[in-house]
């Protein structure tokens, strides 16, 4: 179950709930709201474990360009070393490897820029959405709770 099918069900509770005569108080079946938030407090963590799976999936991409880059520098070096035996080719060898290299490493360094950016846009995003359910949450427990101050006098 997903937080915005949470979300979903617990405004379900508020508009299903019975208004009070002359305000805009409901009163609202208990069990079923903590039953709402209980899974709410379920959820959240899953959502918070996705997360930390994209950190985890950043981190891999990151060591597999920093691999491939290290590979493709060492393939470029062996390739170096063995047109330097050549005379004539040894400076045309070393602007290509040189070359290799800017581009391994520029390749390395967009992947890397991709993968912080993607997790950063989609750790914004859950933090907005956990913003807006916290904020709903507190607004369903301030309106309980003047429900019950008001019940009380």
């Amino acid at each position: 179950m997903d937080i915005l099918h949470l979300v979903d069900r617990l405004e379900e509770l508020l508009n299903q709930s019975r208004t009070l005569p002359f305000t805009n108080n409901v009163i609202v079946d208990e069990d079923r709201m903590f039953d709402i938030i209980d899974q709410m407090r379920v959820v959240i963590p899953e959502e918070v474990k996705k997360a930390q799976q994209l950190l985890a999936q950043r981190d891999r991409i990151l060591a597999q360009a920093q691999e491939e880059a290290t590979r493709t520098i060492a393939i470029a070096r062996e390739k170096s070393e063995q047109i330097l035996e050549r005379d004539a080719i040894v400076q045309a060898a070393q602007a290509r490897a040189e070359q290799v290299i800017a581009q391994a490493r520029a390749e390395a360094e967009k992947t890397r820029r991709d993968a912080d950016a993607y997790v950063l846009d989609t750790l914004t995003h859950l933090e907005m959405e956990l913003d807006r359910f916290l904020t709903q949450v507190r607004n369903g427990i301030h309106t309980l709770q003047r429900d019950l101050e008001k019940v009380e006098e």
